[in-house]
């Protein structure tokens, strides 16, 4: 295997892992809202807290330009597109 094709592996990888990050941290955050689980388990807490502090740098740029439309946040799914935009287009395929 090239070196090439293992930094390719290894950054499709991390952004694969990032999209399902946000996918996760965005039900989790619904699960909350409507009080389905709650934070006070520390379990919870822990995993939110994680998935906040690996998806809050790349959605935060996105959170500044765009504000939450009618209380509904659309910046995770804006990342969400922009990553399978780059996963798509700009790494090549395997």
């Amino acid at each position: 295997m090239d070196p090439i094709h293992f930094v390719i592996f290894v950054v499709r990888a991390l952004l694969q892992a990032l999209i399902f990050a946000i996918i996760v941290s965005a039900v989790l955050s619904w699960l909350v809202a409507f009080d389905v689980i709650n934070l006070r388990n520390r379990f919870v807490y822990n995993v939110a807290h994680f998935l906040d502090a690996v998806t809050r740098p790349v959605l935060r740029p996105v959170q500044r330009i765009i504000p939450p439309l009618g209380g509904v946040d659309i910046s995770p799914v804006i990342v969400i597109i922009v990553l399978q935009g780059a996963l798509s287009y700009l790494i090549p395929p395997a």
